[in-house]
């Protein structure tokens, strides 16, 4: 008697093609994790009880918080690892469950692209900032 193994469900990808990509990435997901898990710990801390919680948050607020080259790194590090760890989730599993490679390329450029727009749009914001808006 003999056991068979059903084949993979995802096909597999020649042996030519493979580099330590998917390590680096996975050494990404588990260090951007920890950092996250500071940073935003420490962001829900100092904004909820330190600062006097949430309904004292208005622009002057954010203004006066930005103003500080602290915070904006605070923010600005927040903002790209929650975003390019998100994204790299995401692109796991889109290469986890797209059987095309038509789908999975195009699933990966609209991802991609959504990244590259809120990384951009959120760092400009935050260099950019102006907190003497005259109305």
């Amino acid at each position: 008697m003999s056991l068979a193994l059903d084949k993979p469900r995802s096909p597999r990808r020649p042996s030519a093609r493979r580099s330590n990509g998917e390590l680096y990435s996975w050494l990404f997901m588990r260090l951007s994790g920890l950092l996250l898990v500071v940073l935003v710990l420490g962001h829900l801390f100092i904004m909820n009880i330190l600062d006097g919680g949430v309904h004292k948050i208005n622009f002057g607020f954010v203004a006066g918080r930005w103003a500080s080259p602290f915070w904006q790194f605070w923010d600005l590090a927040m903002l790209w690892l929650a975003q390019i760890h998100g994204g790299n989730g995401v692109r796991t599993v889109i290469n986890d469950y797209a059987r095309k490679d038509s789908t999975r390329f195009w699933l990966k450029m609209l991802l991609y692209v959504s990244m590259v727009l809120i990384i951009s749009l959120g760092t400009f914001v935050i260099f950019t900032f102006d907190p003497n808006i005259s109305n």
